[in-house]
């Protein structure tokens, strides 16, 4: 009965599989491409399988063939053959040409994916974001447009977008499943490339994406999250719009949002800017940009965006996020519930479009 119950884990895991294989959402399937880069790489996904899937199949049937044709019917012993030239030369040949038609499509999507060209040139009008991985949170600045903001990028549709990479403590990567990517963020050298973003499959995935750190890099790894919002060139270059017109940081409106503003001031300002038009240099940008805080639709990359998750980040970053650098710079804890509610108002009201 033990084989009989072995059998019965085996098919079931075997079913799961393919259940499980099934599973995914638009906005995080790599195999749901939303984009060139991605339908590139899928269709080469699709090659590779079908020729090892042809392979298998064309041995299994020459095995079955062999067993049955050649199997012993009596006490004589057949005369023993010692290899074949023909076959040795068949079996050489075929291996090759499978690789040289896995490989002519392969290396040629490889330095078209790795084309850059197009942003180096003088007065381009592409789309150039740089891409800053720290521990555990992702800076994106747009040079040409002279703004930075973190942890949600934003791209135009159907157009392509290029990529700068770098890291800024130990390595990571950089990979938008759905669209394309994982490629390694380095801290001494800079890694580019170009994605683009399907208009009709973003907006199936509700114009978001998901994108996530590929390279195992500290305990909250998991947790090194961001957002895409993909949208058309007309709303791109009205939330660039918006995001120019903020060259100071926002006032406080209430009384209560005065005070958190007072707060943050005296507390987070030093590592966190609050205007999208910062012009400090790389380094000096040690924490995530805040001008836009109450736009997003996350806290850290993983809470729900609300004040009871805000105030909970807060009191207790280390929590949710182990390992990152927030924890045990400041003296949050010390707020008193008021305090923590005033500061919490001004984050939450830091938007660049109202």
């Amino acid at each position: 009965m033990k084989w009989l119950s072995k059998w019965r884990q085996i098919l079931f895991l075997s079913v799961m599989t393919f259940v499980l294989a099934g599973c995914g959402k638009p906005f995080l399937s790599t195999l749901q491409p939303a984009g060139e880069v991605a339908k590139t790489q899928y269709d080469l996904m699709l090659l590779s399988t079908a020729i090892m899937v042809g392979v298998i199949i064309v041995v299994v049937l020459i095995f079955l063939y062999v067993i049955f044709k050649f199997r012993r019917k009596d006490d004589i012993i057949p005369k023993q053959v010692e290899g074949s030239h023909k076959l040795e030369i068949i079996w050489t040949i075929i291996p090759i040409l499978l690789l040289v038609v896995l490989a002519i499509p392969t290396v040629a999507a490889t330095f078209d994916l790795a084309d850059t060209a197009e942003m180096e040139k003088e007065n381009s009008d592409a789309v150039v974001v740089n891409v800053r991985a720290s521990l555990y949170w992702w800076e994106f600045e747009y040079p040409n447009e002279k703004i930075v903001t973190s942890q949600e990028l934003v791209v135009p549709t159907d157009e392509k977008v290029y990529f700068n990479l770098k890291a800024s403590d130990v390595k990571h990567s950089f990979w938008v499943p759905a669209v394309g990517g994982k490629i390694d963020t380095n801290v001494d050298n800079t890694n580019k490339f170009w994605l683009e973003f399907d208009s009709q499959k973003a907006a199936e995935a509700g114009n978001l994406f998901y994108g996530k750190c590929a390279e195992l890099c500290g305990p909250s790894h998991a947790l090194m999250d961001f957002k895409v919002k993909a949208v058309s060139r007309a709303e791109y270059d009205g939330w660039v719009g918006d995001m120019q017109s903020v060259t100071e940081p926002k006032q406080a409106k209430t009384a209560s949002a005065q005070q958190g503003q007072e707060i943050y001031n005296a507390s987070c300002i030093g590592c966190h800017a609050v205007t999208p038009t910062n012009s400090s240099p790389e380094a000096a940008r040690i924490a995530p940009n805040l001008s836009n805080f109450g736009d997003r639709t996350t806290i850290a990359g993983v809470l729900e965006h609300n004040e009871e998750n805000l105030k909970k980040w807060l009191q207790d970053p280390e929590t949710y996020k182990p390992g990152n650098k927030m924890t045990g710079q400041y003296k949050i804890e010390e707020l008193d519930e008021q305090e923590l509610n005033s500061l919490t108002e001004y984050l939450m009201n830091l938007k660049t479009q109202e």
